[in-house]
């Protein structure tokens, strides 16, 4: 063959077949950036604590009529703990991002949204999926802050002070003169239906709480009773005819207890079912018991007692039957209360996301007084470092030469126990 020829086919060649590093190049050009990611507080099963994890999701997309929310500030709340253990009805197919409500700024506006821009002050309910750095929510869902509302206040607010207006001003229609028995009077909603409730003038409240609560709560009740004793005498020994309105959130004996306690012309309020959760994973026998021990009330018994039964969940109010036209106008109601300085919300204390399953622990013990807060931005609390069988050997000869660990020769302490003991000193206290 030819010089010619063989320089033909070798340009042949190169045409036909180009060089691994051009191919390469066109192949990375073409690979799509992966998509954006944040952190956020996922359940990864039904269960225990362990089943609550911090994870890595790809950030949402604002969609035709949603706002993108840059989270600052979530609530925790107790209907959290429930979907935790699985114990409501009809919850997402795990893995799931938790979370029913949060406070931030705008940070998108989808397509037909004109009432909020970029950089307001939102806070939102949310149907799951709060507990993010990140999320994306209908218009419908979503409120503008008043001016000097801080990002925890807005948390702490948003869902408790909603449930306790509607329970106490749209259900209860609380009067001058009557009386209120509250259960868990430290909880969020109960020291919010405190503090609407003094907006009434002589409404006298009766609060049922763990005895440990009493001290922080005292002066928002104007009866305090151990919850784990028999408060029905106690009330009748105070109120021998018994209350006007009875807030249950607790369900089981507790619901005949509240309905035989009521006066003529009473009302009793179910709100909530938190007696179904016992302990760390859903327990069925609690299930069956709670709804075994209601009595079933005859229509007929109403009629001749003259008392009145009534049910109240915010989620099934909202989501499924539509009513967000209503919710906005109680919550700009809840603000204007805020601004006017009749209201305040109260903050137990406030958690970094990794420490969420420590704070849910908190609640459900019912150690809070007021409102668990969650903040994406905050650092976790730090973890205790795990000793390993060398370094237990090591302590030992340590202690055998008369000085102990951590200690220096004059029993003062160490830099490093310093460092914890300030650690320490920054993480949320418990009010127990």
């Amino acid at each position: 063959m030819s010089e010619p020829e063989a320089a033909g086919d070798n340009v042949n060649n190169e045409e036909n077949n180009p060089p691994e590093s051009k191919t390469e190049n066109k192949n990375e050009e073409e690979q799509p950036e992966p998509p954006k990611e944040m952190k956020a507080v996922v359940l990864a099963g039904f269960g225990g604590l362990k089943s609550v994890k911090v994870m890595n999701k790809p950030q949402p997309a604002v969609g035709e009529g949603e706002i993108l929310i840059r989270v600052k500030a979530c609530g925790l709340n107790f209907l959290d703990v429930m979907v935790r253990q699985g114990v409501i009805d009809s919850p997402p197919k795990t893995p799931f991002i938790l979370g029913f409500e949060c406070a931030g700024e705008v940070e998108g506006v989808g397509e037909g949204v004109t009432d909020v821009k970029v950089g307001d002050r939102v806070a939102a309910l949310t149907e799951y999926k709060a507990w993010a750095e990140l999320v994306s929510v209908p218009a419908k869902y979503v409120y503008s802050l008043p001016q000097g509302m801080e990002f925890q206040n807005a948390a702490s607010m948003l869902m408790n002070y909603v449930v306790a207006y509607i329970l106490v001003f749209d259900i209860g229609n609380i009067r001058s003169g009557q009386s209120v028995l509250v259960h868990s009077a430290g909880g969020g909603v109960g020291q919010a239906i405190s503090q609407l409730c003094k907006t009434v003038s002589d409404v006298t409240l009766i609060g049922t709480a763990s005895k440990h609560k009493h001290e922080s709560i005292k002066d928002s009740f104007a009866h305090l009773l151990d919850h784990g004793v028999d408060y029905v005498q106690e009330i009748k020994k105070l109120s021998p005819e018994g209350v006007d309105i009875v807030l249950d959130c607790l369900y089981g004996d507790d619901a005949n207890k509240g309905y035989n306690l009521l006066k003529p012309l009473g009302r009793y309020i179910l709100y909530g079912s938190g007696n179904i959760v016992t302990g760390e994973t859903k327990s069925f026998f609690s299930l069956a018991k709670s709804w075994w021990q209601v009595d079933k009330i005859n229509p007929m018994k109403l009629f001749d007692e003259n008392r009145s039964v009534s049910g109240f969940q915010l989620r099934h109010l909202l989501y499924q039957q539509g009513a967000h036209e209503y919710v906005r106008g109680v919550v700009n109601k809840v603000f204007k209360m805020w601004e006017n300085g009749h209201i305040k919300p109260v903050v137990d204390s406030t958690w970094a996301f990794e420490d969420v399953p420590e704070a849910m622990q908190k609640l459900h013990d019912r150690k809070n007084v007021g409102k668990i807060i969650l903040d994406p931005n905050m650092e976790p609390k730090p973890k205790p470092k795990l000793q390993t069988k060398g370094s237990k050997d090591k302590d030992k000869e340590k202690e055998k030469d008369g000085k102990a660990v951590g200690e220096t020769a004059a029993g003062e302490s160490t830099d490093a126990e310093k460092e914890n003991k300030e650690g320490d000193s920054s993480a949320p206290s418990c009010k127990c």
